[in-house]
């Protein structure tokens, strides 16, 4: 189904004017697959009708979010860079008191518990807080909840051990009636909430930013946005962890960050890059 690009912006103009979300600048391929596909739930061929049920109703604006998001993650996706992250991240972590770790784009949380259960093996759990983020608010409800199909669980296992787990997969959850249930400690230190990468503002001082498979779905200039976003949050020698298919390279932020040596989607932010960067107040 071809998408009419007048359509396109006015059903997104409407949208961002009307409940503030801003798809505007998402990579125009996916976005398109994805209006195409709700235009058929919504049994349409135009955008603008499926516009004025979403100007009219909030309740059916929140149905139709998951169809305009990404939600495609899996447990230690990519486990060499979990492994990266036990070799060349957290011996640097286990210098501080306190950490701030921010998921951004955290979808339905099977990182989240990744990132966690390789922190608690790294002692590290005890002193830190996760942050985890979505523009879904469906995502985040499967998230805080901790329990998923039993289908998952044999990548689990794999990947978990592939990213260099110390323990049993199965002493991270309990299974039952097809599903699975995770310890719910491993949530304890883990705040919930929404947040727009497309609009929103700076929000936490964060030792170690994982924003991994969600840039790919923007353009050029939001992911500058996002890129800019993620180094003024860091603090000084901070790290930023991204997807194996995204890359800094032609970013604006690029200067701001210098690739960890072994993993080219795990960088730290340059000691000249904390003087250059005005951060908001009370963030400095």
């Amino acid at each position: 189904m071809s998408i009419d690009p007048i359509e396109r912006h006015l059903f997104l103009e409407g949208i961002f004017l009307k409940y503030g979300y801003d798809f505007r600048q998402y990579s125009e391929a996916s976005l398109n697959r994805r209006l195409a596909n709700l235009m058929l739930q919504c049994k349409t061929e135009s955008l603008l009708d499926v516009l004025k049920l979403v100007n009219s109703s909030q309740m059916f604006f929140r149905s139709v979010l998951p169809l305009l998001t990404i939600s495609t993650t899996e447990f230690f996706r990519d486990p060499e860079f979990f492994r990266s992250l036990r070799e060349n991240v957290f011996p640097i972590l286990k210098t501080y008191s306190k950490l701030s770790v921010w998921v951004a784009g955290c979808s339905t949380g099977e990182e989240v518990l990744s990132l966690s259960i390789a922190l608690q093996e790294e002692g590290l759990a005890n002193r830190s807080t996760i942050y985890a983020t979505d523009i879904n608010p469906d995502a985040i409800k499967t998230a805080k909840d901790g329990i998923y199909q039993a289908t998952t669980i044999p990548l689990f296992n794999r990947n978990y051990v592939l990213a260099g787990g110390q323990h049993s997969p199965s002493d991270y959850y309990t299974s039952e009636y097809g599903l699975v249930r995770f310890n719910r400690p491993l949530l304890n230190n883990v705040v919930f909430s929404e947040h727009n990468l497309a609009t929103d503002a700076v929000f936490v001082e964060a030792n170690l930013i994982i924003c991994r498979n969600v840039l790919i779905y923007f353009s050029r200039e939001l992911q500058d946005r996002a890129f800019d976003l993620f180094a003024r949050s860091l603090v000084f020698k901070g790290f930023l962890g991204i997807g194996s298919k995204e890359s800094l390279r032609f970013s604006t932020s690029a200067p701001y960050f210098e690739a960890i040596q072994g993993c080219s989607k795990l960088f730290t932010l340059k000691t000249q890059a904390v003087t250059s960067l005005v951060k908001p107040r009370g963030l400095a």
